[in-house]
């Protein structure tokens, strides 16, 4: 796999080695070429690491989070090393509405004319304390962010994932979406309530077979959430947001490209550990 791109991006060149065969066959600068895919939080940790991934492989990103200054750095970093047509959405999930959906779909359809992916990556955690003690401001703010927003941005841009080509989209979760722990409070509750939406939008569009739906836990991992849920732990002991990448270009190259990859799909609507999906 020759690639200038991720040769000035040693994190993601690390890991390759380790990609199965199926990708190393299919994965080429050009790979994505034409395809223009919504990351969400795509200022830092996971959403960054995909955003310039993708952008390595050919895609056209649209970087959306709450930092401009975040996001201006993964932005500079793909137009310097890749010849995509990135660009850049600040955006409060917290404070998200219809309009300013409505306005996001409009500017994409204006600028690139169609939507291939969308992967919600951004979430917030919130306060680790139990029901009892949560300040139910706090826990709507969460609750907006993490489940509204993602509600409102698939329904949103529906029509354009709908609109042509293969899509997908990918909700991010957790193990405390499967299984309820203490003092998890909004964050543990919203993401079983992304794990909802994943099945609910796969369930709704698997007849049609446009649109590929997944919901994938990317375990812990080296990022500023984890280090704000486990202050004391080291994280020199957890995989850097590099670590997943392969997990996600199978699912969004599989879903958007269909028959270029040997290894077969998950079914629609699964739900997926980034730390074992290999085995």
């Amino acid at each position: 796999m020759t690639n200038t791109a991720i040769e000035n991006y040693p994190e993601l060149l690390a890991q390759i080695a380790d990609w199965p065969r199926f990708l190393h066959d299919v994965l080429a600068p050009n790979t994505l070429l034409g395809k223009r895919i919504v990351v969400t939080g795509a200022g830092d940790g996971i959403g960054k690491a995909l955003a310039k991934s993708l952008a390595c492989f050919g895609a056209d990103v649209i970087l959306l989070g709450r930092t401009r200054a975040k996001l201006e750095t993964a932005f500079d970093w793909i137009k310097q090393h890749t010849q995509t047509d990135p660009v850049i959405v600040p955006c409060d999930l917290a404070r998200l509405d219809t309009d300013t959906v409505n306005a996001l779909a409009e500017s994409i359809s204006d600028h690139y004319g169609s939507l291939h992916g969308l992967v919600h990556n951004a979430s917030m955690l919130g306060p680790k304390i139990p029901l009892v003690h949560y300040p139910a401001d706090q826990w709507q703010t969460v609750m907006q962010t993490n489940v509204n927003a993602v509600f409102m941005l698939n329904q949103g841009l529906f029509n354009l994932l709908d609109q042509g080509d293969p899509s997908c989209v990918i909700h991010v979760s957790s193990s405390v979406g499967l299984q309820g722990r203490a003092y998890w409070g909004a964050y543990s509750a919203s993401k079983f309530a992304l794990e909802g939406l994943n099945q609910i939008l796969a369930d709704e569009t698997e007849t049609a077979g446009k649109i590929r739906v997944y919901s994938v836990n990317p375990g812990g991992t080296r990022t500023a959430m984890r280090r704000e849920a486990y202050p004391l732990e080291d994280p020199q002991t957890l995989p850097i947001p590099e670590q997943h990448m392969s997990l996600f270009l199978f699912l969004l190259v599989g879903s958007l490209l269909p028959g270029q990859i040997s290894k077969p799909l998950p079914t629609t609507g699964a739900q997926l550990d980034a730390r074992n999906w290999q085995s």
